[in-house]
């Protein structure tokens, strides 16, 4: 459902709750379930459920808890000699005094849009429909609430906390029970544990360790809530709507939890571009990608080339197997993350799992998500390959395509381009296939960069890629290959990265695809390729080959010519003193760029770079287009082949009898 309206959370409405939410710190009575009373003693860490579920003494049922006496005690505790509130026992106070502000706003704003309100107000005079109504409303209306207090106090304490919360975890034993009968028992239920577990000895030893539980606590009671979701009716009102808090960033957007999925960097195999055998258009464009990005300004959240139209949210590999694609990916990323060390960058290598697609209606989507969403953190480099792409992204139109594909599709289509697409210029999404006839059209409409990752193509590509496998040999036994070197090539020469588009295009004359080929030879004899009535009429004859050809299409173009103008090197003393370029303002790394682009400029000639692009581009179309079919006739031709062979064989083993 797309978000279509922005409300405020004033500052001033929350100071008017802040005195109910630091009611609840000082005191919330709680009545615990008969399940948690009786929880299953095999449970992991049993001295801990049992801590929990031992809550009560004597015969008093309903408990009360006090969440500010507890961090007192705790100060006690751990800091003896110290007379104010240590920083980080201060820091928790505060930040689930606010989240709990925040929730409680929330939960008006909700009374109020879904009409709850009224149904409150009248709820002794509501008929069983009014009184059914009434009660799912609740249930949402404090599952929102207890969401959107977790996600306000992870969103304050997530930056303090250890980068590594797998301990706290190991002794967290789960809540054990969570309320969403009415808001005031949601808000007891959950502080009740919350302050169970701060008592417990064994949880917190350090005054740190209480920022610590508390991420895990509160990343904890979403998890629950999102589990919980799909039971939920009357959420309308939450999800067609995004709140953004007055002078900050932080904004609750439906069911939305960025921080799902901004764990660490996925391990990848370091990998140098010299390794890898050809591919010269795959790796020129994964240098410019890697550059392009580096170039981000993280104050100003936007990136220089975005402007000069350098930019690629989305780019496509593609490619017969075998070529590297694999390798490619590792060597993107190794690049990228060897750069953003040395430049005290943050880096996130985020491939799509392979376990996206869910066999449950709607889970598919929810994962897809919490894929995509990480991408819209402005506080890093983000790379997102996409590996074997048509798996998870293949025509919805095809025969016996999942739901979960058609899922998946619509949420890639949604985050791309449309309400949720934001791009600051730091991430990068990357398809990479076997297949790109395979992968669904509107999705290949949304790749603004290609390239072919073709492997090894001449003699020399070959003569390196054995290099690469026998001189190991050599190394472990030298003299062993007792073979002879060629007298004029050495080993690696063409390998390294070419210095622009033009020395790998240079071949680019006519289409390669015989019905682009004819189309393009009756347009230039009625116009030349340096008029622009060449162009229009070409595309409008392309679009009746090929009816999918679009204006997207030729926004692709406009994108891919634009690259073309910012195809420069950035400077080599730029990354050996990031200083001069890196560590600059916006405004100063956007005039460097436009001088260095100016200069490259000089040397180009504007209409033979669009006349490459288009032929790149359409018989890239036609490729596509055209490959599906090819197979298909193949593999019957192949049949054809083994039935007429099989037929053959038989006859002979008959005549000989």
């Amino acid at each position: 459902m797309e978000h279509n309206s922005t409300f405020p959370i004033k500052t001033t409405e929350l100071d008017m709750l802040r005195d109910e939410a630091s009611s609840y710190l000082k005191s919330v009575q709680w009545e615990q379930g008969q399940r948690a009373k009786t929880m299953d003693k095999e449970a992991k860490d049993e001295s801990i459920l049992l801590y929990l579920s031992r809550a009560n003494t004597g015969s008093k049922a309903v408990e009360i808890t006090s969440v500010s006496k507890t961090i007192l005690a705790l100060k006690k505790r751990l800091l003896p000699d110290s007379i104010a509130i240590p920083v980080y026992l201060n820091q928790t106070l505060y930040a689930v005094q606010e989240g709990l502000t925040l929730g409680i706003w929330i939960k008006d704003s909700y009374y109020d849009a879904s009409g709850l309100s009224s149904l409150n107000e009248n709820k002794t005079a509501l008929d069983t429909h009014g009184k059914r109504e009434f009660e799912s409303k609740m249930h949402t209306a404090t599952a929102f609430m207890l969401f959107a207090t977790a996600y306000k106090i992870l969103n304050d304490l997530k930056p303090y906390a250890s980068d590594d919360l797998s301990v706290m975890k190991q002794k967290f034993a789960g809540i054990p029970e969570v309320s969403l009968l009415s808001p005031i028992k949601g808000i007891s239920c959950n502080l009740f544990y919350f302050d169970k577990y701060l008592g417990h000895p064994e949880i917190i030893k350090s005054d740190k360790d209480v920022i610590d539980f508390t991420v895990v606590y509160f990343e904890s009671l979403i998890d629950e809530i999102q589990l919980r979701k799909g039971n939920l009716e009357y959420t309308e009102t939450i999800e067609d709507r995004t709140y953004k808090l007055e002078n900050s960033e932080f904004a609750v957007s439906g069911w939305n939890n960025v921080f799902e999925g901004t764990a660490k960097s996925v391990e990848f195999n370091k990998i140098k571009f010299e390794q890898i055998v050809g591919n010269r258009d795959a790796k020129h464009f994964a240098r410019r990608l890697t550059e392009r990005m580096l170039s981000y300004d993280f104050t100003a959240k936007k990136n220089p080339f975005q402007e000069l139209g350098g930019f690629m949210p989305v780019f496509m590999g593609y490619g017969i197997p075998g070529t590297g694609k694999s390798m490619l990916i590792a060597a993107i990323a190794t690049r990228l993350k060897e750069h953003c060390d040395a430049l005290d960058i943050p880096f996130l290598f985020h491939p799509m799992p392979d376990t996206l697609i869910s066999t449950f209606q709607g889970g598919s989507a929810e994962k897809m998500v919490e894929w995509m969403k990480p991408l819209q953190d402005p506080t890093k480099l983000i790379f997102a390959p996409i590996d074997d792409a048509e798996n998870n992204l293949q025509e919805r139109t095809a025969q016996g395509v999942s739901a979960g594909v058609k899922e998946v599709i619509g949420v890639f289509l949604r985050y791309t381009e449309g309400a949720y697409a934001v791009n600051y210029g730091n991430s990068s999404i990357g398809l990479f296939t076997n297949l790109p006839e395979m992968l669904d059209k509107a999705v290949i409409s949304r790749v603004q960069g290609r390239f072919k990752i073709d492997g090894a193509r001449t003699s020399h590509d070959f003569l390196d890629q054995d290099y690469l496998w026998w001189r190991k040999l050599e190394e472990t036994m030298p003299q062993f290959v007792n073979m002879k070197n060629p007298g004029d090539y050495n080993y690696l020469q063409d390998q390294g990265v070419a210095r622009n588009m033009g020395e790998i295009l240079n071949v680019i004359n006519k289409p390669t695809e015989a019905r682009v080929h004819e189309v393009y030879d009756s347009i230039e004899k009625e116009f030349k390729t340096n008029e622009h009535l060449f162009y229009a009429n070409l595309y409008k004859a392309i679009q009746k080959v090929f009816p999918f050809f679009s204006s997207r299409d030729v926004r692709n173009i406009q994108s891919t010519v634009s690259l073309r103008l910012t195809d420069f090197n950035l400077e080599k003393d730029w990354f050996e003193n990031p200083e001069i370029y890196f560590k600059q303002d916006y405004e100063t790394k956007f005039n460097m760029l436009q001088e260095l682009m100016r200069a490259n400029m000089k040397g180009l000639d504007f209409s033979e770079i669009r006349r490459q692009e288009v032929v790149r581009y359409i018989d890239n179309v036609a490729t596509i287009a055209d490959t599906d079919f090819k197979r298909k006739v193949d593999t019957r031709v192949n049949q054809l082949h083994v039935e007429r062979e099989a037929r053959h064989n038989f006859e002979n083993d008959n005549e000989s009898y």
